[in-house]
């Protein structure tokens, strides 16, 4: 386990006070995302959202670890990591209001995101070959899922291709304690999710997700044992702040856990702040011109997609046959009929 914060100085974490900022700006960016979100969904502004609360450190902290030319393969509670990475806000607002998912064509190495749980894992083990058949030995690729996706045979086939054919890839296991309303000790008896690399024959590693800079950190490190021919399954320990998605009720299935520690369930976002301010690395303004070039920047993704024109319900149609047969062209006349 590395925790940067819980027990080094700033001045031995080997980081650069500018790195660090860095990672403070995207943390807080990504805060004002989730509360600005969660906010216009509850009001109906779009149909669902999954609030990613508590996660922030994590997801910012791995983005940071990747290099230009890496591949990003995310799933549906990844927004932080690709805010990190530079998808636009706007982007990812438009894609949750129905529209194409990337709506700005940016040519960011990122894919879309996978709703369905594990799905994504052997498409990522794909690219990483892909990598290698290509000779690319200068990018990897990372595969974010949650400790759910541990649990589907997606999870099994992908990682254990990546550990057959040495693709250069790092699971990114962000372990937030719930697979909706099921626990840890509910989907697995395993000691961890990071042993479950032993079965595949790659490494794994523990490390504490509401750490942005121990998860920079550790996250590197397996990108560059990636790169050389090992793939990684990293585990971040994080906690889920809020529910599910916002037509979920965690009260209905979780209490506050007393076997989790402090270190785990405190905020990250204040506890990353604490650390700079305490550590002479920001001061109270810095954070505050942080947080409002923040807001400014959610509401400006957010003006410009209710200046976007409202997306076609046909669109949804238009390329999944060239002829419809005949269940899906009833399924495209109801829509129409309702809008």
């Amino acid at each position: 386990m590395h925790q940067v914060i819980a027990e080094r100085p700033f001045s031995e974490t080997g980081f650069e006070e500018a790195a660090a900022l860095d990672l403070l700006r995207d943390v807080v960016r990504a805060r004002r995302f989730d509360e600005r979100a969660l906010a216009l969904q509850r009001r109906g502004w779009m149909s669902g959202y999954p609030p990613f609360q508590g996660q922030e450190a994590s997801q910012v902290g791995a983005a940071h670890a990747m290099r230009e030319g890496d591949w990003l393969v995310p799933t549906y509670r990844s927004n932080a990591m690709q805010l990190a990475r530079g998808v636009p806000m706007s982007d990812i607002l438009a894609f949750r209001r129905g529209h194409a998912e990337y709506a700005s064509d940016h040519d960011l190495n990122v894919l879309p995101q996978a709703v369905p749980i594990a799905s994504q894992i052997p498409h990522a083990a794909g690219i990483g070959m892909a990598q290698n058949y290509r000779e690319d030995d200068e990018s990897a690729t990372l595969c974010y899922f949650g400790d759910g996706a541990t649990s589907e045979g997606d999870f099994h086939e992908g990682v254990n291709f990546a550990g057959v054919f040495d693709a250069p890839v790092v699971f990114f296991c962000e372990n937030n304690h719930w697979a909706i309303s099921t626990p840890q000790n509910r989907q697995t008896a395993s000691d961890s999710i990071a042993v479950k690399a032993d079965a595949y024959g790659i490494e794994g590693v523990q490390v504490d997700g509401m750490d942005p800079l121990a998860v920079r950190k550790v996250v590197s490190a397996a990108m560059d044992v990636a790169r050389d021919g090992t793939p990684v399954l990293v585990e971040s320990l994080t906690y889920r702040q809020g529910p599910h998605t916002t037509s979920d009720d965690p009260s209905k299935y979780r209490d506050d856990d007393p076997d989790l520690p402090e270190w785990r369930t405190r905020d990250p976002v204040e506890r990353y702040v604490e650390y700079l301010t305490e550590s002479g690395v920001v001061d109270e303004d810095t954070v505050e011109e942080l947080r409002e070039a923040a807001t400014e920047e959610v509401a400006d993704a957010v003006d410009h997609v209710e200046e976007t024109e409202t997306a076609d319900p046909d669109d949804v149609f238009d390329h999944l046959y060239e002829d419809l047969p005949p269940r899906v062209r009833e399924q495209r006349e109801f829509v129409r009929s309702r809008h």
